[in-house]
């Protein structure tokens, strides 16, 4: 399907030990606030490429009041890059607060998708 990662991701794996986890964390403490979208006031999910249909499909099933906070959350942050300042930093985003709110209706959006792409391929073999 295109789009989609090639290979598989190591995240349930890391997750699954305790030592993995503990070694891994900082690091990706220290990627996350390097990447700067924090500073800009966005969320994780806000990066999530909108071309993609799963992820077309699943703004769709935003409630309204989430719909308006992350267009609110991307212009502020389109502006704050226009001037080329970062936020002031009572308005960055806490590491507590970057939650996922879109990519579970992706992974569901995806899991249809998989769905109706079998069922469309069905062929069904006379005896």
């Amino acid at each position: 399907m295109a789009g989609r990662p090639l290979g598989r991701s190591l995240a349930p794996y890391i997750r699954s030990s305790p030592t993995l986890t503990k070694l891994f964390t900082p690091v990706a403490n220290w990627y996350a606030s390097g990447s700067l979208y924090r500073q800009y006031g966005l969320l994780y999910d806000d990066l999530l490429i909108e071309e993609r249909p799963e992820v077309q499909k699943a703004l769709t099933r935003l409630t309204p009041r989430e719909a308006y906070d992350r267009a609110f959350r991307i212009k502020r942050a389109s502006q704050a890059d226009v001037l080329h300042v970062p936020l002031p930093r009572e308005q960055w985003t806490k590491p507590e607060e970057d939650v996922r709110y879109l990519s579970p209706h992706v992974t569901q959006v995806e899991a249809e998708m998989q769905e109706r792409e079998k069922w469309d391929t069905l062929t069904v073999m006379r005896k």
